[in-house]
C-alpha cells in the first residue's frame, strides 16, 4: 500500500460513516411517518407485520455498524498522525494534517500556508514520498504497517 491509499484510508470510513447516518435519519424519518389503516377488511399475510418495527429494527442495525465505524475510524486517525508524526519536515506534516485529518480541499490548504495550489501539490508529492519512507521504516521494523 502506497502512502497516499493508507492516508486516504481515514476519508473513506469518514464517507461510509456520513453515508450510514444519512441512512439512519431517512428510516428515523419513515419510521415516524409510518401509520397503519384500520377498516374491517382482512389483509394478505405478509411477512412485514409492521413498518415502523421493521425500520426500528434496521434503525438498530445500522447504528451498531456505525459505532463499529466509528471505533475503526478513531483507530485510522490515529494511526495516521503517528505516521504523519514520522516525518521530519514540519511543512510537509501542516499539509498532510489538513488534507488527510481535516480532509480540507488543496485551494484552502493553499491558501492558509499563503502559497499557490501548485505549489502546495509540488510539497504535497514530496510529503507522500517522505511518509513512504516512514512506512518502510514502520515495515521493517514491525514486519507490518
Amino acid at each position: 500500500m502506497n502512502a497516499k491509499e493508507y492516508l486516504s484510508k481515514a476519508y473513506r470510513l469518514d464517507q461510509r460513516i456520513n453515508s450510514k447516518l444519512e441512512q439512519v435519519a431517512s428510516l428515523e424519518n419513515m419510521a415516524m411517518n409510518c401509520t397503519s389503516a384500520i377498516n374491517g377488511m382482512p389483509n394478505n399475510p405478509s411477512k412485514s407485520v409492521s413498518p415502523m418495527a421493521d425500520a426500528v429494527c434496521k434503525i438498530i442495525d445500522i447504528k451498531n455498524n456505525l459505532n463499529d465505524d466509528l471505533a475503526k475510524l478513531l483507530k485510522c486517525k490515529i494511526n495516521i498522525i503517528e505516521i504523519i508524526q514520522g516525518v521530519n519536515n514540519i511543512e510537509y506534516r501542516l499539509i498532510l494534517e489538513k488534507r488527510y485529518l481535516s480532509y480540507q480541499p488543496w485551494e484552502d490548504i493553499a491558501y492558509d500556508l499563503d502559497y499557490s495550489v501548485s505549489w502546495v501539490l509540488k510539497l504535497h508529492s514530496k510529503a507522500l514520498r517522505a511518509i513512504d519512507a516512514v512506512l518502510a521504516e514502520r515495515e521493517k521494523k514491525n514486519g507490518v504497517v
